[in-house]
């Protein structure tokens, strides 16, 4: 097939990607929304509430992220990061991991972060919510809602390689190889 023929081939498909999170959006609307404990994280300033993490708005993202150990879900919070003013504009924004709070600062800063982070070390946050195994902590991302003085998850989606959240994975789809043997580092060259 031509350049041509095939770029209008992956038009068709995203035409029908399109179509499909429409339908999502659809499915998402309709979901009975959660309702979860105010679960008390620690921070370098002290201990903070779930509904605490609300700050004046009334939707919040929470990302499960695995801790500094972690070289994938550092990338995701490096994009994250420069996500962090438009998602903050819109909803509340934390990253919760189970590195304890000065461990978290200390990394954040080398990374240059400025979304807050709590730690949920010790307490069963992570694995209420669906992100803990038999094998460890998992990386995803829980939306909650302050309703009638109640916390809502209203939904949550895994991050995986290839996932929706990190638009790195698309950029290197455009490749012919696509990703390739890349795995993300803490620093290149």
């Amino acid at each position: 097939m031509t350049y041509a023929d095939n770029t209008k081939k992956l038009g068709a498909y995203r035409k029908q990607i399109a179509g499909i999170r429409k339908k999502m959006q659809k499915v998402q609307q309709a979901i009975a929304p959660q309702p979860v404990g105010d679960y008390i994280f620690a921070t370098p300033k002290g201990q903070v509430t779930l509904s605490g993490l609300f700050g004046g708005k009334k939707d919040l993202f929470v990302i499960h992220n695995m801790g500094a150990s972690c070289p994938y879900c550092t990338l995701w919070a490096d994009g994250f990061n420069g996500l962090y003013g438009h998602l903050a504009d819109r909803a509340a924004f934390v990253v919760a991991s189970p590195d304890p709070p000065a461990a978290q600062a200390k990394f954040a800063q080398g990374r240059g972060w400025r979304f807050p982070m709590v730690s949920h070390d010790g307490i069963s946050f992570a694995a209420d919510m669906g992100y803990r195994s038999k094998h460890g902590w998992m990386p995803g991302i829980s939306a909650f809602k302050r309703a009638k003085g109640k916390i809502l998850r209203v939904s949550d989606a895994p991050l995986h390689p290839g996932d929706d959240f990190c638009a790195l994975w698309h950029i290197f789809d455009l490749l012919p190889e696509g990703v390739g043997d890349w795995a993300p580092k803490y620093k290149y060259g």
